[in-house]
């Protein structure tokens, strides 16, 4: 055949393109599999899916298997190993405004794959509410006349405080947290923050006693709570500035109290006429630092509520109609839109103040129901959940109530005096702990910092959580809670965090002879079990409390053991 122009025409080779197509399909497919082989250390899930289904296809069936494994010790230097807040990693930051004790995670190729020992001689805490008073760690409190004169005395100044308003509070700085420690019984429940420290252990020292606390600091970042959480927040001489940097810290105390909230301050400058003379300064100047401190919260609508000898008591405004009436020329300035009020997580303070939103008139504490209808009331806030209703929600306190029934059979300590500081670490509206509401114990509900907001919710109930992000590590020291829950936390998450150093973070901060239930899909439930056995943990395998195959439950307790390595980092 020939074109127009009498050129002839090349016929293909027929078997030549068959090859080429051949050769092409077989690169693809190798390729592929090379991917999957030399993928990163992210997705290291799918790579131990790829590399069994080769090595042991029979094993392989619905489920995700692993090759079992064994974890060193680590060193007895590490028994208080806290990763985020490691003392011996504080001269590679800089100390303005203490910005060396906040959050500072290792990279990745810095994680420690061993197990954190016990130290020499470890004893379990003792039970609550024995443990409120004593404890195995050197402790005390700083009040001079107890702290329940203390707190007799504010509630005096706060009859809130006794009548189911005021349920939630902070204590920053919160030294032993006795303060804490003491409203527990006055139906009050109290997160106790305060900085990791070489010598003291603050808030190791609160958790051995059954006392909710977590390490923080208020430096450069907000702290990991949504605003209009808290219906008091106080300091008792916790040596915070303030008035210093524009007056940031207090606009953060702001943002994170709900409307109506009360500021509680004791010390200084507090009734400065009579106490100067002790402080090692003039009167001068602490009149100065009080007028300060008084212009600055009239600033952002705070009003002086109450004040009696070294206690001073400021209301944060119920409504928006102080900050309306402020000039647009006034400092501190209002935030605008572009900051997100809730975001919690790695966010830099700034020099603006939050104003609330008007929409939520009901999530002010002169609107909320009193603890403790306030525990199963619908929060208001539920409606900025995408897809939550509030069926949605009643629907999720009812299935709760269920769940619990199973677990206190599967694990009969559950709602004893051995069990007291619990977490959920993956919660949505804080229903696992409404249910236990009952028991002898407190949780710590965790709300993924990259998953939908509910922690408002869950503060609106009157409980108390935090966010976070689980391919990191938890704010706290090693051995400090009794049980730990999580439901579906690695179906949700295995995409970002590798399963083996979120179980080896359990396990750094479960204590000795404490309880996990793992709650998960059955894809991920053998997985779960060979990295638990790898690290001591004796766990068995039960169903739900509908029987299901797709979902299953792992009863896990950690073991004590006591370390054979007597090395160093």
């Amino acid at each position: 055949m020939k074109h127009k122009d009498g050129k002839p025409i090349n016929q293909p080779n027929k078997n030549r393109a068959v090859t080429l197509a051949v050769t092409l399909i077989a690169l693809c497919g190798f390729s592929f599999y090379l991917g999957g082989i030399f993928c990163s250390g992210k997705d290291g899930v799918v790579v131990n899916t790829i590399q069994k289904t080769l090595e042991s296809p029979k094993q392989s069936s619905g489920s995700l298997q692993i090759k079992p494994i064994s974890f060193p010790e680590c060193g007895m230097d590490y028994q208080d190993y806290t990763p985020c807040t490691d003392p011996k990693r504080w001269r590679k930051y800089g100390t303005y405004r203490l910005t060396l004790l906040e959050r500072h995670c290792p990279p990745i190729f810095e994680r420690k794959e061993c197990l954190v020992p016990p130290p020499d001689g470890y004893k379990p805490p003792i039970r609550w509410p024995k443990s409120r008073d004593e404890s195995w760690y050197r402790g005390g409190t700083m009040f001079p006349n107890g702290v329940g004169e203390y707190v007799d005395l504010m509630q005096d100044l706060i009859p809130e405080m006794k009548d189911g308003t005021v349920r939630t509070a902070i204590d920053t700085g919160c030294g032993v947290a006795s303060w804490g420690g003491d409203l527990l019984d006055r139906g009050i429940l109290t997160v106790s923050l305060a900085p990791r420290d070489n010598h003291e252990a603050q808030v190791q020292f609160a958790l051995e006693r059954g006392i909710p606390a977590i390490l923080g600091v208020i430096s450069t970042q907000r702290l990991p709570f949504p605003s209009d959480s808290f219906d008091m927040a106080h300091c008792s001489r916790c040596l915070i500035p303030w008035t210093e940097f524009g007056g940031i810290y207090l606009m953060e105390i702001h943002r994170i109290l709900r409307p109506g909230g009360f500021w509680v301050l004791s010390g200084p400058p507090v009734n400065y006429e009579r106490r100067w003379r002790g402080w090692n300064t003039t009167v001068e100047e602490q009149r100065s630092d009080y007028e300060k401190l008084r212009d600055l919260l009239t600033s952002m609508c705070f009003k002086l509520y109450n004040k009696k000898d070294d206690i001073a008591v400021w209301q944060k405004a119920k409504d928006n109609s102080c900050y309306e009436k402020l000039a647009r020329d006034t400092y501190p300035p209002k935030c605008d839109d572009s900051l997100e009020p809730d975001s919690g997580w790695y966010t830099p303070l700034r020099a603006c103040f939050v104003v609330p939103d008007q929409k939520y008139k009901k999530s002010g504490l002169t609107y909320m129901p009193k603890w403790p209808e306030r525990l199963h009331a619908t929060p208001e806030r539920v409606t900025t959940v995408h897809g939550t209703s509030t069926s949605t929600f009643s629907h999720d306190s009812g299935k709760w109530k269920k769940r619990i029934q199973h677990y206190k059979k599967l694990l009969p300590d559950l709602g004893t005096d051995k069990i007291r500081n619990v977490m959920d670490m993956n919660t949505v509206y804080g229903g696992f702990a409404a249910a236990l509401i009952n028991d002898p114990l407190w949780v710590m509900n965790v709300v993924s910092a990259y998953g939908p907001n509910t922690l408002p919710v869950v503060y609106d109930r009157g409980l108390i959580g935090t966010f976070h992000d689980w391919c990191e590590a938890f704010s706290t020291y090693p051995r400090t809670y009794d049980l730990l829950h999580l439901d579906g936390l690695f179906t949700a998450e295995s995409h970002r965090c590798e399963m083996k150093y979120v179980l080896l973070e359990m396990d750094r901060i479960l204590r000795p002879g404490g309880h996990a239930i793992i709650r998960e899909s059955a894809y991920f439930v053998d997985a779960i079990a060979t990295i638990a056995k790898g690290m001591r943990w004796g766990c068995r395998k039960e169903n739900t409390e509908y029987g299901v195959d797709k979902e299953k439950i792992l009863i896990c307790q950690k073991k004590l053991w006591q370390s054979s390595n007597k090395g160093s980092r």
